[in-house]
């Protein structure tokens, strides 16, 4: 299954920033005249929906194992403090990402006033200056490299 079709905890909240579902912004990302707010929002909530799907494969996994009705004898510390550990990763990774996409929500300009990168044509200047009046001549030797002594 795509990213794209995954739901995750931060839809609302991007639909809301952007104005249009989720699906919609990701056909939008992929113009020409995509933001670049909003193809760095959902690459971050791509990576989002795979992480919270990790956390969630984990934690049924646990929740099987740990079944009341399951027979004790298939229990494995070694295969719990895998899933623990495992969890903890995928835990940091959705944890990280929604911050991420946080500051970027944050701190980006609201969508009626984000500027579009302009491009244009800066003319190069090239200057040589004159040699300064209060410069003193460079020695004749001046950079050159010393000869052996004997």
């Amino acid at each position: 299954m795509s990213v794209r079709l995954k739901s995750s905890t931060v839809d609302g909240r991007l639909q809301e920033v952007f104005g249009a579902p989720v699906a919609e912004l990701y056909a939008t990302a992929t113009g020409p005249d995509a933001p670049p707010a909003l193809t760095r929002a959902l690459e971050l909530r791509s990576f989002l929906a795979l992480a919270e799907e990790q956390v969630a494969r984990v934690r049924d996994r646990v929740h099987e194992a740990m079944a009341p009705d399951r027979d004790m004898a298939e229990l494995s510390a070694a295969d719990l403090r895998f899933d623990a550990q495992w969890l903890e990763a995928a835990l940091d990774a959705r944890d990280g990402y929604r911050a991420a996409l946080g500051e970027l929500l944050r701190t980006m300009p609201p969508p009626d006033r984000q500027a579009r990168p302009v491009r244009t044509a800066q003319p190069v200047v090239a200057a040589v200056l004159p040699p300064s009046p209060l410069a003193a001549p460079a020695p004749a030797r001046a950079g050159a490299a010393r000869g052996r002594r004997p």
